[in-house]
């Protein structure tokens, strides 16, 4: 409808009206059998347009007048509005900034494979860099000598032994699972699971970066033991 809407000359797109488009004459051409449920479609469509700000009502305007928005007159192909509805699944103001530079044209594109093995190759890359390790360590085996409860220096320290085993199997058995499947054959994923996937990459590079800060991560094992208040405006 998008697309129909944008297409409309000057004049026509000037003279939105939801009732008037609910009339007959748009369903015009579809069998009389099918009239009820083309026009409930229709205007469903509608009502989806207007909540995702595609279009709105006119300033100044009486009734139901719209006009297509900015946002709206950008998604002008079925592909655009596509990318569109996908950025929407995935909430980007949640992601590390390393996986939203690295994954986002793809994730845009559905090309979500890709999108999944670009952020646990930056995982991989993180715990590397943090830890201090040549680039011949590689995937699993990298992510137990980073985590090893023992000696690993991305350990904490101050966690119980139980927690820091769960940690090294957590970054272990996530790049196993979701970045070398990906890198050794085509793997169909739907968006959805993408998603999922995705931000477990966004939070395990959060647990890096508290891992390569020891002041931070220090600072975080405090509150947890209630040695610091949650709220910083609290302390003193």
């Amino acid at each position: 409808m998008l697309q129909y809407l944008n297409s409309l000359p000057d004049s026509e797109r000037g003279q939105l009206n939801r009732y008037n488009f609910s009339l007959p004459h748009t369903f015009e051409g579809y069998p009389q059998a099918d009239l009820a449920a083309v026009s409930h479609a229709f205007m469903e469509a509608w009502v989806w347009l207007e909540r995702e700000g595609l279009i709105a009502p006119k300033p100044g305007e009486q009734g139901e007048w719209v006009f297509i928005t900015r946002r709206g007159r950008r998604l002008r192909s079925a592909e655009q509005l596509k990318a569109y509805q996908r950025a929407n699944l995935l909430p980007r103001t949640l992601l590390h900034p390393l996986i939203t530079e690295k994954i986002w044209a793809s994730f845009l594109r559905g090309d979500y494979d890709t999108a999944i093995f670009q952020a646990f190759r930056e995982v991989e890359i993180a715990v590397r860099k943090a830890g201090r390790f040549q680039p011949t360590d590689l995937g699993t085996d990298l992510m137990r000598k980073a985590f090893d409860q023992s000696r690993g220096p991305l350990r904490d320290a101050d966690a119980p032994s139980s927690e820091r085993q769960a940690v090294s199997a957590l970054f272990a058995g996530a790049l196993g699972l979701y970045k070398n499947p990906h890198s050794h054959r085509s793997v169909l994923v739907e968006a959805r699971k993408a998603v999922e996937i995705i931000l477990l990459a966004s939070h395990l590079l959060y647990l890096i970066d508290e891992r390569s800060n020891p002041d931070r991560l220090q600072t975080a094992a405090r509150r947890a033991r209630g040695l610091l208040p949650d709220d910083p405006a609290q302390r003193g």
